[in-house]
């Protein structure tokens, strides 16, 4: 079963009269890149969750938040006099140096930095163990979220690979026939020289040789290899995303070698349209951890 990178998830709760949200959501990403948004007063458990979610989260690009009410961290306020004046007269110079109308400058200068004294709330680990559980309630919603999406990627990658089984017994319809081709055009081309100076051991040898280097039956028992292993792997109890990548470069390898050796514009086109299906294919492994 597939994961796809891309997940959101969010809980929210109630903890001592103050409303509190977790929310947690990703897209892909080749590593692990965790963006971690907390309030300054729960700075201390920092890196307790930042363990937590990398080993839930794996792999992707995650922007996790917790939120508090606006005014839950606030003890008490008192204003910054002696700022909010040098505001006032840093803006009131400004006012009139650029002609402008008479503003609430006041209103102006509380909403700069540090025009507020602000004594923060101490850490309360019963309140931190209230809000770890939301965490936790969003990380379960996060993976949900994971799997459901990674249902409508395995649904698209299966179709992929039966379209490329497809077009392999479409190709097998021009093998024999390709053979006899070429093992004609080859006798034309020496039909107007004079027989006997043709070695026709040596003709028949050279021929069976050139024939053999031509012939993709090894190429195709591969690519049916590589492409039932491929559908083994998305089944299994953990997504393989990297996994399902290193076995998509070998399909796209037993392609390119059966586009090189086909010699036949018939098959030359079954294997175009092998490779517009391997390049979906990485487009959606992409997004898959």
């Amino acid at each position: 079963m597939i994961q796809s990178m891309t997940g959101y998830g969010k809980a929210t709760g109630e903890i001592n009269g103050c409303l509190v949200t977790a929310e947690i959501k990703s897209v892909n990403s080749k590593a692990f890149e965790l963006n971690l948004k907390l309030p300054g007063t729960y700075r201390c458990k920092e890196q307790e969750l930042r363990t937590l979610l990398s080993s839930e989260i794996e792999r992707g690009k995650a922007d996790i938040s917790i939120m508090f009410d606006s005014n839950a961290e606030i003890k008490t306020g008192t204003l910054n006099r002696k700022l909010i004046k040098a505001y006032v007269k840093d803006l009131m110079t400004i006012g009139k140096e650029l002609k402008l109308e008479k503003n609430n400058y006041l209103q102006l200068a509380l909403a700069l930095p540090n025009a507020m004294n602000l004594e923060k709330s101490e850490f309360c680990e019963d309140e931190w163990k209230e809000a770890d559980q939301l965490v936790r309630k969003a990380i379960k919603e996060f993976q949900s979220f994971r799997l459901n999406e990674g249902k409508v990627l395995e649904k698209d990658l299966m179709l992929r690979i039966k379209n490329i089984f497809h077009r392999m017994k479409e190709i097998e319809k021009f093998e024999s026939n390709r053979m006899n081709i070429i093992k004609a055009r080859l006798s034309k081309m020496l039909s107007g020289h004079d027989d006997s100076l043709i070695d026709k051991n040596r003709f028949e040898q050279e021929l069976i040789y050139y024939l053999e280097k031509l012939d993709i039956t090894e190429e195709k028992v591969r690519l049916k290899s590589h492409c039932d292993y491929f559908l083994d792997t998305m089944k299994e109890k953990t997504s393989n995303g990297k996994k399902l990548g290193f076995i998509i470069q070998e399909i796209g390898r037993e392609i390119n070698t059966i586009g090189s050796k086909a010699n036949d514009a018939d098959i030359q086109r079954h294997v175009v349209e092998m490779k517009d299906e391997l390049e979906k294919m990485k487009e959606q492994l992409a997004n898959v951890l």
